[in-house]
């Protein structure tokens, strides 16, 4: 699945066709020439057109601390800073009667940095942590050994996750070191081109580290794998249920069947995480249900499946009505299937469905799949955990409406009710997940992280709107958020007005712009105006402000609330 570093520089030849342009600035310790070109490469792969501002190296201190400096000038949307293991060895020998805080005093300096940047500019930070070098002063002993720079370095790497990271909403790590411990040290370093180029990563590692940074910033933008779709015989099982009936299936302890047991636990462990998980099988849809409802030793149940399709269809069709059940996009779904043949066919028929080329052996499925990194994500919320019983209960509805003769009916026949309340501390994860995650109902697509929910909440040149919607089925939880601006005292603007497309066609958009009216009303606000910025995937909302009644003025939409008749809504508001 990865290019290599020649594949990656010849695309940049080519002509790119028009791309969503991302400012990076990229400040190392070491020559990054060619990490600068593996960065640009796999941007046009993902979508996007990295500007880069490359610092001359050893200049990381310089280009930060300095306010006038060329960096500040570039203004990064994200800034991604390497420092090696080797320069960080070369610090360590200087630092002989500190070398039991070693740790402790890199990381305060690395707090300084990004701290001065995000005092400076609203750019993110994305720090690679440092592969291991043993360098044999202790051999093993070295893990009992405070002092020596193996222990110094896992302590530092781990205060890297548990300091910062963890700490501050715009830090992010690229973790150089579980690459490192896929790949191999051997085949990250080569001596002989550090000592003469100063570079510390290798031609054909460059394509995974750059392909690994790029994920972090393309889940930042609103790209990444929401879906896994599962083939069942010989991917999610051994052999073939409809032949081998539920008895001679391979899954469990034993033989290859522990392959299929490992690999379940790692989708059931990513369906926790909030992916998700859908079902595309060639069979009878009973047969293919059955080793879920009977077979002791299955790890995935029904109830981890959001969606099962099961029948003799194409698969690429099967894949497009599970797409149009769950309304997200093609090309953040993942097809698993260990037939080359139906691999080849979704490819040729879904070329935005990610397909990976599974190995032949089962046994090597997780280590393949391990490698590529495919579900980056750079959120995490309790209402992941929620996010398989929401798209079955959605499905529920679809149903549940073909039996009403018109729409009104089943609206008003669902009891629905609405939580509606500014930002606040509880809120702030979901408020940050979703700006990252919505990108079809998204009026101007404004990514926020969890510490830019935090300004807003602190912010009284705004005013901030979180919705959940609740009814007869289920709790949807947090589905809609808007953010309003206060452009003048007459004017409010509509900053953000976003919402989770699990929820469209029940009025939830008169419900909130009820709300919105209600809260310019309230603060003496004569006009709300509302602007639509189009993406490659938006374009559903294109029409929107016009449907609501809002009138067009030089590329924005504006709403006189004096004169405006609220709409008639079948959601009750919780408060």
């Amino acid at each position: 699945m990865y290019k290599t570093f020649s594949e990656l520089k010849k695309g940049l030849r080519r002509d790119i066709p028009q791309l969503k342009k991302v400012r990076v600035a990229l400040l190392g310790d070491t020559a990054t020439q060619f990490l600068n070109v593996a960065l640009r490469g796999t941007a046009v792969n993902e979508g996007f057109e990295f500007e880069i501002f490359e610092a001359d190296f050893g200049q990381i201190s310089r280009q930060i601390l300095d306010p006038a400096s060329e960096y500040y000038e570039f203004n990064a949307d994200y800034t991604i800073i390497f420092e090696s293991s080797h320069k960080l060895l070369s610090q360590y020998y200087k630092s002989y009667d500190t070398q039991n805080t070693f740790a402790e005093n890199k990381i305060s300096y690395i707090r300084d940095l990004y701290r001065t940047i995000q005092d400076r500019t609203k750019s993110r930070l994305i720090y690679c942590n440092f592969p291991m070098i043993n360098n044999q002063i202790f051999g093993n002993f070295s893990n009992k050994v405070e002092s020596s720079f193996v222990f110094q370095l896992n302590k530092l790497n781990y205060l890297l996750s548990a300091e910062l990271a963890i700490r501050n909403d715009n830090f992010f790590i690229a973790d150089l070191l579980s690459i490192q411990n896929k790949w191999g040290r051997d085949f990250m370093f080569s001596p002989n081109i550090y000592i003469n180029t100063e570079m510390v990563i290798s031609l054909d590692a460059l394509p995974i580290v750059a392909h690994h940074i790029t994920g972090i910033i393309s889940s930042l933008e609103g790209k990444f794998k929401k879906c896994l779709i599962l083939d069942l015989d010989n991917t999610t099982w051994g052999g073939i249920i409809g032949d081998d009936g539920l008895e001679k299936i391979q899954v469990g302890s034993l033989g290859i069947g522990k392959a299929f047991t490992e690999f379940q636990y790692w989708i059931k462990a990513l369906q926790r995480r909030g992916v998700i998980l859908a079902v595309c099988s060639k069979n009878d849809e009973d047969k293919a249900k059955e080793p879920f409802e009977k077979h002791p030793d299955m790890v995935l149940k029904l109830d981890d499946i959001a969606v099962f399709v099961a029948n003799w269809d194409n698969k690429a069709d099967n894949i497009r009505k599970i797409q149009s059940i769950l309304n997200i996009g093609l090309d953040s779904m993942v097809f698993l299937d260990d037939n080359p043949f139906e691999r080849n066919i979704v490819r040729e028929n879904l070329p935005e469905v990610c397909v990976p080329e599974l190995p032949e052996d089962p046994a090597e499925y997780l280590e393949y799949l391990y490698g590529l990194n495919l579900f980056e994500t750079s959120s995490f919320s309790q209402n992941d955990a929620e996010r398989t019983k929401q798209y079955q209960v959605e499905a529920q509805r679809a149903v549940d409406l073909d039996s009403f003769t018109n729409v009104t009916d089943f609206l008003k026949s669902m009891n629905m009710v609405s939580d509606v309340k500014s930002f606040d501390s509880f809120s702030k994860p979901r408020v940050s997940q979703l700006t990252q995650r919505s990108n079809q109902f998204n009026l101007r697509t404004v990514r926020y992280t969890e510490q830019d929910v935090e300004n807003l909440i602190n912010s009284e040149e705004h005013h901030t709107v979180s919705f959940t919607l609740e009814d007869k089925y289920g709790d949807n939880g947090l589905i809609c958020v808007v953010v309003l601006e206060k452009k003048d005292p007459e004017t409010l603007f509509i900053d953000t007005w976003l919402m989770s497309c699990r929820v469209l066609k029940r009025g939830m958009e008169d419900f909130t712009l009820n709300t919105i009216v209600e809260t310019a009303k309230k603060h003496g606000f004569k006009n709300v105006v509302g602007e639509y910025l189009p993406t490659a995937k938006n374009q559903m909302v294109k029409d929107h402000y016009e449907r609501l009644g809002f009138t067009e003025h030089n590329g924005q939409w504006i709403l006189n609330v004096s004169e405006y008749q609220p709409k008639e809504v079948y959601i009750i508001n919780k408060n």
